[in-house]
């Protein structure tokens, strides 16, 4: 891998392309138009006389010269389609005259085509590829940036996100990420202290994404679905395998081998599988744990597809059955669910989803001897009950009320740890119950269905035949201490 950046370096003379267009790829990504109409709905929210900027997020290192798998920038991704690092986007509220007398509403700069690191990297869109697969018309290598004569001074807004302060200059690019921002600096004058200067609308920009993003139009609604339910199967399945001699890293595989099964490219975020005490852990990542043992298992996995992503999870006796315990604090759980579900609806308000479940929570403590007074039930349910979902796993949003077609989750939970102050039988449950929700006019459709929710179903397919009982891997020759 260190020869990469060499010939890296060697390659910038090389710019032929050297692959050709592989056929056998999905046909349900986001299309075209649907990117244009997100452009379009963007401008009819911008003011008059302004320019909007959108970057992709920075390529980051994982380990020496081995990067992170490149995720975009949901926003760029949403007003384009483009999965490449390196880029930029202008959005024009009003047409803009070129130098020949043609007129253009935006402009998107690109990594350019270079044969030798699209075989290190992969192959890039490149401009033409931009304008025949996302149907930009005004696209340009990201090297013609620095010589676009573009007034920024005119314009009486630039609506921007918060610029990225710690990006690497690679030495190969003078087009990479780190050049765009400073040539965008230069051009539009932005100082340090921008965010304080009424010319420069980072707050309009997070206000107008949150507007926009926090509705599902029925493509992204598709995606969605696919998502969630892909989520749902991976918690069905695990179900089925799930036995007490099994790690959480393993049933943390068992869940992402069954999204890639069916097609999802990514988690949407690290898996959680915290068995016992380790449930009681929000966001509990490390999932090391070698033996779930007769424990109570948290499972926060959700897949994502296409860039959308769910959020869904479920909590399991390893053994196959609840204890008398386990099941007193599931019960409630599901109650403050349930009761919240009943509320979303458009016009219903995030305050009023809480107090339904908190309320709901905390007399069922009470009742159960874990607290005397309402107020402590935040010691065992210190969270919100729920958020948006969609491009990010809690997605950008601008509302206070629910609105139809909004994505949300809705997950109430009690984590007791070990050492409360409470009966010791209490210790290390952890119970969180968390599904995805549309919201429509006057109800509202749960998407994540496919996933058991109540005792008895979750009970009656734990005990039953998984495709992976007999999935069973030769034993390792190597030492096994530690595991």
């Amino acid at each position: 891998m260190r020869l990469r950046h060499f010939v890296m370096v060697a390659s910038m003379l090389l710019t032929t392309p050297i692959f050709a267009q592989s056929d056998d790829l999905p046909e349900d990504y986001l299309t075209p138009a649907f990117h244009a109409s997100r452009r379009d709905s963007l401008r009819q929210l911008m003011p008059a006389n302004s320019v909007a900027v959108v970057w992709a997020y920075p390529v980051r290192n994982f380990s020496n010269d081995v990067d992170y798998v490149y995720h975009q920038n949901p926003d760029l991704y949403y007003f384009t389609g483009y999965k490449e690092p390196h880029s930029l986007l202008l959005v024009f509220k009003e047409p803009q005259t070129a130098a020949d007398g043609s007129t253009y509403k935006e402009m998107l700069f690109v990594q350019k085509r270079n044969a030798q690191a699209e075989q290190w990297t992969g192959k890039r869109m490149g401009v033409e590829g931009a304008k025949q697969k996302l149907g930009l018309t005004q696209v340009y290598n990201g090297e013609d940036f620095k010589n676009t004569t573009i007034d920024f001074s005119k314009f009486e807004k630039i609506i921007l996100d918060r610029l990225p302060t710690d990006l690497a200059d690679a030495r190969y690019d003078n087009a990479d990420l780190y050049d765009l921002i400073k040539q965008l600096k230069e051009k539009a004058q932005i100082t340090d202290n921008y965010a304080q200067d009424k010319r420069f609308g980072t707050a309009e920009f997070r206000q107008y994404t949150g507007q926009l993003r926090e509705i599902k139009t029925e493509e992204e609604l598709t995606l969605l679905r696919k998502a969630v339910e892909i989520s749902c199967q991976g918690q069905a399945e695990v179900m089925k395998a799930v036995r007490p001699d099994m790690s959480e890293r393993e049933v943390q595989g068992l869940h992402e081998f069954v999204h890639k099964k069916y097609g999802a490219e990514y988690v949407g975020y690290p898996s959680i599988v915290g068995a016992g005490n380790n449930g009681c852990v929000l966001h509990y990542t490390e999932n090391e744990k070698l033996h779930v043992a007769n424990k109570m298992l948290l499972m926060d996995v959700g897949a994502e597809y296409h860039g959308y992503t769910a959020d869904v999870t479920r909590t399991v006796p390893t053994t196959g059955k609840f204890t008398a315990e386990q099941k007193a604090i599931y019960e409630l759980v599901y109650e403050a669910q349930e009761a919240a579900f009943k509320l979303c609806k458009e016009g219903t308000t995030w305050q009023e989803l809480d107090k339904v479940s908190r309320n709901i929570i905390a007399e069922g403590l009470i009742k159960l001897g874990i607290i005397s007074k309402k107020e402590e039930a935040n010691k065992y349910y210190p969270h919100g009950l729920g958020h948006h979902i969609g491009l990010d796993v809690h997605d950008r949003s601008a509302s206070s009320k629910l609105k139809k077609n909004m994505v949300i989750t809705i997950e109430p939970g009690i984590y007791i740890p070990e050492n409360s102050p409470c009966d010791k039988k209490w210790w290390a449950i952890a119970v969180r119950i968390e599904d995805d929700v549309l919201i429509k006019e006057k109800d509202y459709e749960l998407l994540s269905w496919a996933a058991p929710r109540k005792i008895s179903d979750i009970e009656k397919l734990v005990a039953e035949k998984s495709p992976l009982d007999n999935f069973i891997l030769p034993k390792l020759k190597a030492a096994k201490k530690g595991f």
